[in-house]
């Protein structure tokens, strides 16, 4: 459609100079005119957005790099704290009370570093763009017990699908408010059969968002399930299946 684009733009623009170009005495009517200036501005305006959207791609891949020579270094639990704070997210290691945050300018306090060989316990990265690939530099937190990703633009299906890699630890995950989950995705969480406490609330990609928490409390029956934000279909959902399974015992 892009390609089909440009040849229409192209032809109207030929045209347009043909119109012009076969009188060397009079101008070109002044509707021709216009349709050449409009193509013109509105082909500038598509390729500025369109490399404005590559460029943004590109910055989210850039902040969620692989950390390996970090871990190299100083090991996987410094660069996991180090990936987390440089996305402007906040963390909270095994056995101590301080947590350690970025603040909105991506300051923070390096005196993380003098924790080396200490695993991270609690992560709170909600409204940072980590996603699929930044997943990677939290593998080796294998005593991670809360995740918080509320709000997060780039947490999809795939990204739900890598945290079996905390099936062994996290008890309690917040994945609200994050656009790109949809209904397959949140198939991939009965893997995490230690969760305890599972935020789903405001879920635009939910469709039937009753039908999703019947299923999640089948699937994870010791698993609390906040779902708030659609509180009317959730009842609707619920009487519809109440009525359907008193029907099917007369």
């Amino acid at each position: 459609q892009s390609l089909q684009r440009c040849c229409q733009r192209s032809a109207l623009l030929i045209v347009a100079r043909r119109q012009w170009s076969s009188s060397s005495v009079s101008s070109p009517p002044l509707h021709t005119r216009l349709l050449l200036f409009l193509t013109q501005r509105f082909y500038d305006v598509e390729m500025l957005l369109s490399w404005g959207s590559q460029l943004r791609r590109r910055g989210i891949q850039k902040k969620n790099v692989y950390y390996g020579y970090t871990q190299k270094l100083y090991g996987s639990d410094i660069a996991a704290a180090y990936y987390i704070l440089s996305l402007k997210g906040g963390f909270r290691y095994v056995g101590q009370p301080e947590w350690f945050r970025a603040n909105q300018r991506g300051k923070f306090n390096w005196d993380f570093l003098k924790h080396k060989d200490t695993p991270l316990e609690e992560v709170n990265m909600s409204y940072t763009v980590i996603n699929y690939t930044g997943l990677g530099n939290l593998e080796g937190q294998k005593s991670l017990r809360t995740l918080s990703l509320r709000g997060c633009p780039e947490v999809d299906d795939w990204f739900l699908a890598r945290l079996h890699i905390f099936q062994d630890s996290l008890e309690e995950l917040d994945i609200s408010h994050c656009p790109r989950i949809t209904t397959a995705g949140l198939a991939a969480l009965r893997n995490l059969k230690g969760l305890r406490r599972l935020d789903v609330s405001s879920l635009p990609g939910i469709s039937s968002p009753g039908l999703v928490v019947i299923l999640l409390e089948e699937m994870l029956p010791q698993c609390q399930i906040t779902a708030t934000g659609y509180d009317h279909s959730l009842r609707q959902e619920k009487g519809e299946r109440m009525e359907e399974h008193m029907e099917g015992q007369r």
